[in-house]
């Protein structure tokens, strides 16, 4: 598969700013996040932080391979639920998830990023963002450990 075709399906090969208009990670991310990552983003170059994607909207299949390559890696489905999400339940394939870096801009988001109504979900993935707008005024939800622990993600035993 060549790189562009990986782009198509959703992979980010190098980090792309929030502004990008082309790239599919970014410009498939629900309009809300979307939003929300922008304002995040302006104000925190005025501090001297730039946000940066990793990753953000997945198509089905790519998020199947994340998958596949994480059970190869981990060893086991259980274990790769603990940072790889299926297609069916994942929030970049609804384009409600961003992967944000470098460490400067996530520890940014961890300060500030509540008053935009983004919040890191997962504690294990400090870099996993969605939108929650209900954090603007309460702040951001308790963290999952891992999403494995997350009703929306979790395996059904």
């Amino acid at each position: 598969m060549t790189s562009r075709e990986l782009v198509v399906r959703g992979a980010v090969p190098r980090p792309v700013s929030v502004f990008d208009d082309e790239t599919p990670a970014v410009v498939n991310l629900d309009p809300e996040l979307l939003a929300a990552l922008r304002r995040a983003a302006t104000d925190a170059a005025r501090d001297g932080v730039a946000i940066l994607v990793n990753g953000g909207w997945r198509s089905p299949a790519y998020q199947a391979e994340l998958l596949r390559r994480a059970v190869s890696e981990y060893g086991s489905e259980r274990e790769a639920r603990r940072w790889v999400a299926t297609p069916g339940t994942s929030a970049h394939v609804s384009g409600d998830a961003v992967d944000i870096g470098p460490a400067a801009a996530r520890r940014w988001l961890a300060e500030h990023g509540a008053g935009y109504g983004l919040c890191q979900i997962y504690r294990n993935e400090p870099w996993h963002y969605e939108l929650r707008p209900e954090a603007v005024d309460h702040g951001c939800p308790p963290m999952y450990p891992d999403p494995s622990h997350d009703p929306r993600t979790s395996l059904r035993t």
